[in-house]
């Protein structure tokens, strides 16, 4: 039998893969900000190496803040200093050896801009943090706030160009740390989507005013990104493909921006959906993400990653053997399931190698 789509390798750049099955980004909002800002611990190797365990051939952390004011909530991890990339490197290390295919992990690279300094989901308070209480004053394109949060301050010119530094900076530390690609999160309403979207960048300068205002912050940071890492290391973009408002990011707007990024040397687009504004109505079901993967895939001939409750191997081979996407993410399923990709190669007929320490759970019957 033909090896399932899923299970076939894939190579961006000089980064091979053993298959097309990844984990996409999700923050665990476990970091210690009292004792370690910003470092990862035990548990991100925990959480991280598990997958690597599970059959996964490409790991994406979670969003990693490339300074402290990027952090989505005090207890997120980074990459803004070395302490961080030590311990980053720590995890890569674990990975590399222990995956149950030939593993490789990813960092995304993030900034959070208004939607910064808030409450992780699973603490006692909602919404901004003050700073009394550990928070921060955030940035943004403009000084309007997401939703009831805290209003951001506008970023000026010298911001701006502080934070281009900054992801340029905290990809010097990945590299030094281990990581095998880089994801640059400009999605889910962070601040990257913040300069691109209509809705929120209503700036008349020349980072907004217009389509290529708007982009332009996005395409710097790639610029910047791309010239301080390998040039067989891939480059990865996340985006938020439509904003699902009208005036928004669309497919179309998408497409521009993936071309750009494609010739300024961004390897593959992970298209998600959302987050910009509050009160978007999301028509969240299976594969609900799919349509964008493909339409960006197409229109900008770049390669796609799918990802949006892609749940199970049957489910990810169809949208790869429909040609919608080049990869899949799995995020909850994985969650549920940290040996995901041994039950999709079961539930395919595939073989897929298991570590040597769960391999007798291979031999039905046995015990």
């Amino acid at each position: 039998m033909d090896t399932p789509s899923l299970f076939d390798p894939i190579t961006l750049r000089g980064l091979e893969l053993a298959h097309r099955g990844w984990v996409a980004a999700m923050c665990q909002y476990s970091a210690d900000p009292a004792n370690a800002p910003g470092v990862p611990n035990d548990w991100h190797l925990m959480h991280l190496g598990s997958f690597a365990a599970g059959g996964a051939a490409l790991i994406i952390t979670e969003a990693a803040a490339v300074n402290p004011t990027g952090r989505i909530s005090p207890q997120d991890a980074g990459i803004w200093n070395d302490g961080q990339a030590g311990a980053w490197q720590r995890i890569t290390d674990f990975v590399h050896r222990h995956g149950a295919v030939d593993a490789r992990i990813g960092i995304q690279l993030a900034h959070a801009g208004r939607k910064a300094s808030t409450y992780a989901p699973f603490a006692a308070g909602q919404g901004s943090v003050p700073p009394a209480d550990g928070g921060w004053q955030t940035v943004g394109p403009t000084a309007d706030p997401f939703g009831s949060y805290a209003a951001p301050a506008q970023l000026d010119e010298a911001g701006i160009r502080q934070v281009i530094r900054d992801f340029a900076d905290a990809a010097v530390r990945s590299v030094d740390a281990g990581f095998d690609t880089i994801e640059i999160h400009g999605a889910h309403g962070y601040l990257l989507h913040q300069f691109l979207s209509p809705l929120v960048n209503t700036r008349t300068d020349a980072w907004g005013g217009d389509e290529a205002g708007r982009n332009r912050l996005t395409l710097e940071v790639i610029d910047a990104v791309r010239a301080v890492i390998p040039d067989a290391m891939p480059l990865l973009l996340r985006i938020s493909a439509t904003d699902w408002m009208p005036g928004g990011v669309d497919a179309e707007s998408s497409v521009v921006l993936a071309r750009a990024a494609r010739e300024r040397g961004v390897d593959l687009v992970d298209v998600s959906t959302g987050g910009a504004v509050p009160g978007a109505s999301i028509k969240v079901g299976p594969n609900y993400q799919v349509e964008y993967a493909e339409a960006v895939r197409r229109g900008a001939s770049v390669p796609t990653a799918a990802v949006g409750l892609i749940d199970s191997g049957t489910q990810a081979e169809e949208i790869l053997q429909a040609g919608s996407a080049d990869a899949i993410l799995v995020a909850r399923a994985a969650l549920r399931d940290p040996h995901w990709w041994m039950r999709a190669a079961a539930e395919l007929d595939a073989k897929l190698p298991w570590v040597p320490q769960y391999e007798r759970a291979a031999r039905r019957g046995m015990f």
